[in-house]
């Protein structure tokens, strides 16, 4: 009977040992060798490896982990209340480090990231004003948070991919307060360029209208210098042709006093019948005598 079950011992012997030195690694995940709580290697690839039956095995994820840290308080420099909601992304780097500080607790690492984010967004809100911090874009605050805690979160063995800031919000019995002290100051600010609008306004008018005084004057010059020289041409045009045939030239006046003279409805002339003036009318043959 002994004999019997001494190859069924054996064998149960060996699957209990092969379950208990063989293990296999997938992709997403590190597997790190101890023994007796001692780090013996870290440098398994995906796949099946073999291990003493006494050693221990510490599996560790190696994909994208993400941890949310909503409705954190933290005061601006000015003394107001902000909540913020965010998030941090992160992967473990360094496999060994990362044992070593977490014991490998997910959750544990997770709430040491969050708490190092914490701090470095404390710091960066108590730099600003509460106008600052709600009006600046949201990367502005992630940035600044950013290399700080990234170079804090690599002592965990851990990346720091992201922080997402995604809510930020003030307390209700503060929110009316800060939302009328907002207004007062944008309207202060959009009476001030209001203002200096109208006095560019003013300036560019004044500017337009002196520029068209002036371009009226010189056209009124300019106007007047020619209208002298057409007249002083044309009065030599006409001394040239009064001296050229002086008789046609007295008949030639005389015809453009008559018109204006006579072609008036209402017009009245107190004249001596033996004026000059009628010569013509009393004699038209009478320059040729």
């Amino acid at each position: 009977m002994t004999a019997r079950l001494m190859p069924i011992l054996a064998a149960a012997a060996i699957v209990v040992v092969a379950a208990l030195s063989l293990f296999t690694v997938s992709e997403s995940e590190y597997a790190i060798r101890t023994r007796f709580g001692a780090i013996v290697d870290t440098t398994y690839g995906p796949g099946l490896h073999v291990k003493w039956p006494w050693d221990q095995l510490v599996r560790i994820d190696r994909r994208l982990l993400t941890v949310a840290h909503p409705m954190s308080t933290f005061l601006t420099r000015d003394d107001r209340s902000l909540i913020v909601d965010f998030s941090v992304k992160w992967r473990v780097q360094n496999p060994e480090r990362y044992l070593e500080a977490t014991g490998a607790d997910e959750a544990s690492a997770g709430d040491r990231l969050t708490a190092i984010v914490e701090g470095q967004i404390k710091s960066v809100v108590a730099g600003r004003t509460l106008a600052e911090v709600v009006t600046a874009e949201r990367p502005a605050v992630t940035s600044a948070v950013f290399a700080s805690a990234r170079r804090a979160a690599s002592a965990l063995g851990v990346d720091l991919v992201d922080i997402d800031v995604e809510n930020i919000d003030l307390p209700d019995e503060v929110a009316a307060h800060v939302y009328d002290e907002m207004k007062e100051s944008f309207e202060k600010t959009a009476n001030e360029l209001r203002a200096q609008g109208d006095s560019s306004a003013k300036s560019i008018r004044a500017a337009a209208d002196r520029q068209r005084t002036e371009i009226i004057s010189n056209a009124q010059r300019d106007a007047l210098t020619l209208k002298g020289a057409g007249d002083a041409q044309a009065a030599g045009i006409y001394a040239r042709a009064g001296a050229a045939n002086p008789e046609f030239y007295a008949f030639y006046r005389s015809m453009q006093a008559y018109e204006r003279a006579l072609g008036q409805s209402n017009g009245v002339l107190v004249l001596s019948p033996d004026s000059a003036f009628f010569k013509y009318m009393k004699d038209p043959g009478g320059a040729r005598r």
